[in-house]
């Protein structure tokens, strides 16, 4: 069929490519018949809306007449939106990096006409240089190969797909045990650069699940060398031009050392992470640092990100009028223009705007190095940074990526239940409860979640990490609303998640379900990327519902997850960090009941519950705490009437406390 059929795609990238020249196919069962029946080999683009070097080569060879005509001439060519489909996506990096490549995107793959993958790279100049050889000669090459050398494509075939077959089973050899996660913690220590916070050199990446790591250790050993290495992470991103001090909101990543040059693109899942994150060290140390971003962040969520109906768009893109952080950056004398000179060079000097610039002859603002605002001082330039704010709108905007993500919904939604509890903000609360209606709603057939949605239309099945986000986001709306619904949905798509995604040969999850009908095989869901895995992340949750609900089979899976992970985390910790998490909460998790009387409705012991951390689990209950049998705080009642709390470790529960002071006491003492 000649011609480009992205037009009927749901994927904002994918439209982005509907008029290229390339006869663009969606990945799915008619493109690879097509391969098959016309004996081509297929060119797999995958790549991503804000990705700043997939623009670069769809402008340079994808709406380039000539290289076009050679791409339709020789091969089947698919475009993948690796955001619409991460495990397509993960099946093909795994075949790059199969081939010791290090991977990236755009991800360029060639394909025999059944989708097996056989050779590939990232990002091809059009002509040749950076060390590359020219895209064209690389597609005569590799359909040479395929016409006349067919011994060596199958060769190439072969050797990937044994590779992607390959599993690494839990053989018993590591203990899962405190001993491999001090150990892990030790070793993550000694990579964090003790200057400018996260892992030593550039790029720096926020990499929540690594900082979440460290957290916790400070918690489990009482040293705060940990935790030391997180705040002054954390601090460094707040201050850094990693964050846009005028809007709110936080890039993906720093190409620099500093956290000084990010790169622009905002992604939804990178500012949920931190706001969990930022919230949780507000509550360890007070600072107005962390109030401030995770207010200004979720402000950002709620107008530039959210979406009619309540959900959040994916991302925003790092390039406009064909420039890289064109939206973001300044020049000196237009702050001057909006705010005055003297209050205007004011700003400029507090925000490192300068007339060289501190990047390619613009300033990223930025207070690195800088102390923290006096009140006077913060309420002057609050005022300033939304003159700016309302300047910086008339420029031309990076493009939206409005498609919803189930599960990058679902961190969203976690991370704005955790910081409206925390921060007393029932409208951060009602925000992620929209949020996680328009996902059940829309994004749900016969209680089975899509993954993406966009103008009505919905990409099914979801995936295991779909699963998992909500799970945890109903988990996070469970305590802080306290409402039973919440957890009844919970477990409802716990019950989805394990019918169509475990795993019975390694315990753990496959990403794709058990009835998708597109893929060579089934990918794990067992590795970290920008986001847990998971299984990671699933394992977390099934503590939680343990805890919530004394229902053993919650217990029995987490402890096969985490008794067959001791290999696979030795092997690759930057990887497993999540599952090293869920085996932290699965050691030290605490459970705090409280039990409310006919005239006290144990606000205070609540609310002390809520400042205690991320290891307490609460569970709240009017006269008696309903639970199963098998639960060591089954039967508990209150003490004279009053609401009454019991602190339970290690299937063995507290005397009463009625007093809050008392039970903050109890459970801030060592698991």
């Amino acid at each position: 069929m000649s011609e480009n059929l992205l037009r009927h795609e749901l994927s904002p990238y994918l439209l982005q490519h509907a008029d290229n020249p390339v006869h663009w196919r969606p990945w799915g069962q008619a493109a690879l018949a097509a391969a098959q029946a016309e004996n081509k080999p297929i060119l797999l683009s995958v790549g991503y809306a804000a990705c700043h070097w997939c623009h670069i080569m769809a402008h340079e060879s994808f709406e380039d007449e000539a290289t076009a005509a050679v791409i339709n001439r020789l091969y089947i060519p698919i475009k993948v939106d690796r955001e619409e489909r991460p495990d397509i996506d993960q099946i093909y990096m795994a075949a790059l990096h199969s081939l010791g490549e290090q991977g990236g995107w755009p991800l360029t793959m060639f394909l025999t006409p059944d989708g097996e993958p056989v050779w590939g790279g990232t990002y091809f100049p059009k002509t040749a240089r950076y060390g590359r050889p020219a895209f064209v000669d690389i597609l005569d090459e590799v359909a040479r190969l395929f016409r006349e050398e067919p011994a060596k494509i199958a060769q190439n075939r072969a050797y990937v797909m044994q590779r992607l077959a390959e599993r690494t089973p839990g053989d018993g050899a590591v203990a899962v045990d405190r001993a491999l996660l001090d150990t892990a913690s030790d070793r993550l220590l000694s990579l964090m650069d003790t200057d400018n916070g996260g892992t030593r050199g550039a790029p720096k990446f926020p990499q929540a699940a690594l900082l979440e790591l460290l957290w916790r250790a400070a918690e489990r050993t009482e040293e705060a060398r940990y935790a030391d290495a997180v705040l002054l992470t954390l601090r460094a991103i707040a201050n850094g031009g990693i964050y846009d001090h005028i809007g709110g909101g936080f890039a993906r990543y720093s190409t620099d050392a500093r956290w000084l040059v990010p790169h622009f693109e905002k992604m939804l899942y990178d500012n949920a992470q931190l706001i969990e994150l930022m919230t949780e060290a507000w509550l360890k140390t007070g600072e107005p640092l962390f109030a401030e971003r995770v207010t200004e962040t979720v402000t950002w969520l709620e107008r530039e990100m959210k979406l009619p109906g309540g959900a959040f768009a994916a991302s925003l893109d790092a390039d406009s009028e064909g420039h890289e952080g064109r939206f973001y950056v300044w020049q000196r004398s237009e702050v001057l223009d909006v705010l005055g000179a003297e209050e205007g060079a004011r700003f400029a000097d507090a925000y490192d705007i300068t007339d060289a610039g501190n990047w390619e002859g613009t300033s990223i603002p930025n207070r690195i190095g800088r102390g923290a605002f006096g009140p006077d001082e913060a309420t002057a330039f609050a005022t300033d940074r939304t003159k700016l704010l309302a300047r910086r709108a008339g420029r031309v905007r990076a493009a939206t990526d409005d498609k919803v993500l189930a599960d990058w919904n679902g961190l969203a939604i976690a991370a704005l239940a955790a910081a409206g509890t925390a921060f007393a903000r029932p409208d951060w609360i009602a925000l992620a409860e929209r949020a996680y209606d328009f996902v059940t709603r829309e994004m749900s057939d016969s209680g089975r979640l899509a993954h993406a949605w966009r103008d009505g239309k919905a990409t099914y099945p979801g995936l295991a990490t779909d699963y998992a986000a909500m799970i945890k986001a109903a988990l996070a709306l469970h305590a802080a609303t306290l409402q039973s619904r919440w957890l009844t949905r919970a477990e409802a798509l716990a019950a989805i998640l394990r019918a169509h995604h475990w795993n019975t040969a390694q315990p753990g999850y496959f990403l794709a379900a058990d009835d998708a009908t597109d893929l060579i095989l089934r990918p794990r869901a067992d590795t970290d990327e920008a986001t847990p895995s998971a299984t990671g992340l699933m394992a977390q949750n099934l503590v939680r519902l343990w805890h919530l609900t004394g229902t053993d089979a919650y217990r029995t899976d987490v402890d096969a997850i985490l008794g067959s992970a001791g290999t696979a985390v030795a092997a690759n910790l930057f990887a497993t960090a999540s599952l090293l998490n869920a085996l932290d909460l699965r050691l030290s998790a605490t459970d705090a009941v409280v039990v409310r009387g006919e005239h006290d409705d144990g606000a205070a012991l609540i609310a002390a519950v809520r400042r205690a951390g991320t290891r307490v689990v609460l569970s709240v209950f009017d006269g008696t705490a309903t639970l199963p049998a098998a639960h060591p705080a089954a039967g508990k009642t209150t003490l004279g009437g009053k609401a009454t709390a019991y602190v339970c470790r290690n299937e063995t529960c507290s005397l009463p406390i009625t007093d809050a002071a008392a039970l903050a006491a109890a459970l801030a003492a060592p698991a």
